[in-house]
């Protein structure tokens, strides 16, 4: 997939559209248009989509009581057989279902990298200077930042699957601190999606860019994330030091 992606299908000027509108706030009318062509252009690139829950005031449209995870989950248990690239079908969600957020499973066509927020935007910035190829890019609320890239890779032997569940046990979290890694077995919130407290997911950068190899990425945003996690222990160590006055 080249540079030329976005604009052989025509959707770099609703790229454009889009983005020109991103300072209205996540809640008020979406050309549903729009909307859509963000969607399939999603699908276009090779990444499989299906329909998750969307925010209903600061609840989940699941009206599962204490939803540990609010408009930010699959609509069914059978997401990952049912997320398709399929333009038809996404096409008949996207209009049936226009509060809909999406959610794209990784670990086939692409992987995503999480990080959080502060680390990523360092992060962006050092990869673009040294003109490193970046691929799509969304921001997930107001503490995430994601990463799309490549896959590894699907060996033909199962037992070489790398499940999303090892880059999240504690131990990983000293190699990689807040980094999380979406493979197989995971997925992720697609942007344009709206979250409870009128937050939401949107493009910085646009699934028109190529995914690149995640290693070209890993070690700058590692090093990002632990300036991160060393700032939030400083942090801590700093207010834990303050000297309260004594009640007289």
């Amino acid at each position: 997939m080249g540079a030329d992606f976005g604009r052989s299908r025509g959707t770099e000027s609703k790229f454009s559209q889009w983005f020109r509108r991103r300072p209205k706030p996540p809640h008020s009318d979406v050309d549903d248009t729009a909307r859509e062509a963000l969607i399939l252009a999603v699908a276009e690139a090779g990444m499989p989509i299906a329909p998750a829950a969307h925010p209903v005031g600061y609840r989940c449209s699941c009206e599962r009581i204490g939803c540990p995870t609010p408009a930010r989950h699959p609509i069914s248990f059978a997401w990952q057989t049912q997320s398709t690239t399929d333009s038809a079908q996404i096409e008949r969600w996207a209009r049936s279902q226009p509060q809909a957020n999406f959610i794209t499973a990784t670990g086939m066509i692409h992987d995503v990298l999480d990080v959080p927020l502060t680390a990523g935007n360092q992060a962006l910035e050092r990869l673009l200077a040294a003109d490193i190829d970046v691929g799509p890019v969304a921001v997930s609320g107001d503490d995430r930042m994601l990463f799309f890239t490549a896959t590894r890779g699907t060996p033909e032997d199962e037992d070489e699957w790398w499940p999303c569940e090892l880059d999240c046990h504690p131990e990983t979290m000293d190699e990689h601190p807040g980094m999380r890694w979406h493979c197989r077995g995971s997925y992720v919130l697609l942007p344009p999606a709206m979250l409870p407290g009128e937050l939401d997911v949107h493009w910085v950068r646009g699934p028109e860019n190529p995914l690149p190899d995640p290693l070209m990425l890993l070690e700058t945003l590692t090093d990002a994330c632990a300036q991160y996690a060393d700032t939030a222990d400083q942090s801590d160590l700093d207010h834990d030091s303050v000297a309260w006055p004594l009640s007289r």
